[in-house]
């Protein structure tokens, strides 16, 4: 189900750019807060980290017109083929100001969206304990995950208002149509849209119960060796197991990110205001960027190590992450789907690995993280680019199809947002996205907040299920903290009745 464009052709009027003054303009949250609760706002946040990809907050409100996708309704949909057709319909920018953003689609793509790339059926369950046996062969067992979120597969707003921060070169810019940014008022024009009357008494947000996982450790070690029978089967290399946290919650969804965001400090953050719930990503990883001259790069993340409070153990997890061959192993085998995604749409010998199992540390975490770059014929192929190259391979597996399959029998639920991609698309096809990991999700009073890895034969499922929290650990433990003052006990977090936390997600 989608909500449909308006208009039939793109408005005859342009958008520009102005700038303003950045002391006034430079703190997103705060221009963010008065409308953070009004359907259809975002804001793609930089999070005023120092990572190298940190540079500039997006905020947008009020889109011209909106699309949204359930797989489940329209399975023979034509969502991308759509996005292609809205984006034409955006004015065109022709401002002075080179920008990230310039009008276009802005929201997510979840990770069931690529059920419109791929076919995807359950793969049967495996034999945990007997590798001789096929995965394949065992129909009696086939498990389908359960689908009990309601947000859509796909929503994306399509903007012609937008503010940009800069903080690399300390500037900010308003993007509008040149009919409002060239008139002698513009600057009333301005506020009066960015900075209407923020009502006071935002209410406290807090969860009203104990997070719970859907698998118990056993069950995670139980799928690990399941995996593994696949891996012997010969049905895939590598494949990517997530756990999924929920609790229940009150309050502003928003104040909660707030806390995230300070916590984490991750460069591809963002805060989504859908109809039916809102999205909270914490990534720190770049799924596509393409420029408006064609040229490509993504950044898949594939080797964790968790950080340490004492410096000296700290830079000890960093080298054993640089120098584990498992790790590199893992990184090179998503590296080279990748690589074969991009050459699926990128001209032919354009595709190279600049970067190879660089480290990048995080707030929580070391990452290794290699970079591919390509180059398109038409910088309007993105949205061919983004099709082909969807779901991200780092939190699939590989082959691509085969590990989306067996994901399929293996998790309880279905991923929602999680492992999809948020960010932008203009109208000339230059765009940015993450992958939507360290990404929770709010609908209907519950949180959702999930965590994984790759599995590969030689994974030690004790320390696969480790390293979920040290992924999460600046995230489940602080929203449970947020709830001090609020309950006379404190909540103990359980995972099928285990603890959840404690040592783990400290």
């Amino acid at each position: 189900m989608h909500a449909a464009p308006q208009a039939s052709t793109r408005d005859p009027m342009y958008l520009t750019s102005r700038e303003v003054d950045y002391s006034k303009w430079s703190d997103a949250l705060a221009i963010f807060t008065p409308f953070a609760d009004e359907p259809w706002a975002m804001l793609l946040d930089s999070a005023a980290s120092e990572h190298q990809n940190s540079r500039y907050d997006i905020i947008v409100r009020q889109p011209l017109m909106t699309l949204t996708y359930r797989h489940a309704q329209t399975p023979d949909a034509s969502p991308f083929a759509e996005l292609s057709q809205c984006l034409a319909k955006v004015p065109a920018y022709r401002g002075t100001h080179a920008l990230p953003f310039t009008g276009g689609a802005l929201g997510y793509l979840g990770y069931d969206a690529g059920r419109w790339c791929e076919t995807i059926t359950p793969a049967a369950r495996a034999l945990p304990v007997d590798a001789a046996s096929s995965p394949r062969h065992d129909s009696s067992q086939v498990h389908a995950a359960e689908a009990d979120i309601a947000l859509a597969d796909i929503a994306l707003g399509f903007y012609q208002h937008a503010i940009v921060i800069d903080h690399h070169a300390k500037r900010s810019f308003i993007l509008g149509p040149e009919t409002q940014l060239q008139t002698g008022d513009w600057e009333q024009q301005v506020a009066d849209f960015w900075q209407p009357i923020h009502r006071l008494g935002e209410a406290d947000f807090y969860l009203t119960a104990a997070w719970q996982s859907n698998m118990s450790e056993a069950d995670y070690h139980t799928r690990i060796g399941q995996i593994k029978a696949h891996l012997n089967a010969g049905d895939c290399y590598q494949i990517n197991l997530a756990q999924r946290f929920c609790a229940p919650y009150t309050g502003s969804t928003w104040q909660a990110y707030q806390a995230l965001r300070e916590a984490n400090r991750a460069p591809f953050s963002a805060y989504l205001n859908v109809p039916d719930g809102q999205v909270l990503s914490l990534s720190p990883e770049r799924f596509i960027q393409s420029s408006s001259t064609g040229k490509v790069q993504t950044k898949p993340i594939k080797g964790t190590r968790p950080r340490a409070a004492d410096p000296v153990q700290d830079e000890l997890n960093l080298a054993q992450l640089q120098q584990s061959g498992k790790d590199q192993a893992e990184n090179l085998m998503i590296v080279d789907l990748l690589r074969n995604d991009l050459s699926r749409t990128c001209l032919p010998n354009s595709v190279r690995v600049p970067k190879l199992f660089s480290i990048e540390s995080f707030a929580a975490v070391h990452h290794l993280v290699s970079t591919i770059e390509g180059q398109l014929a038409d910088p309007l192929d993105s949205v061919a680019l983004l099709q082909a190259a969807f779901p991200g391979g780092s939190i699939t597996g590989a082959p691509k199809v085969s590990a989306m399959q067996i994901i399929e029998s293996l998790e309880p639920h279905r991923r929602s947002v999680y492992c999809g991609s948020i960010g932008y698309i203009n109208q000339d096809g230059s765009c940015d996205t993450n992958i939507a990991i360290r990404t929770l999700v709010a609908c209907q009073q519950h949180l959702y907040c999930w965590a994984g890895g790759g599995i590969v034969l030689d994974s030690d499922a004790a320390a696969e299920y480790q390293e979920t929290f040290d992924k999460v650990k600046r995230i489940v433990p602080l929203l449970t903290a947020l709830n001090r003052g609020h309950r006379d006990k404190p909540l103990a977090n359980t995972a099928d009745g285990q603890p959840l936390g404690g040592q783990r997600a400290d």
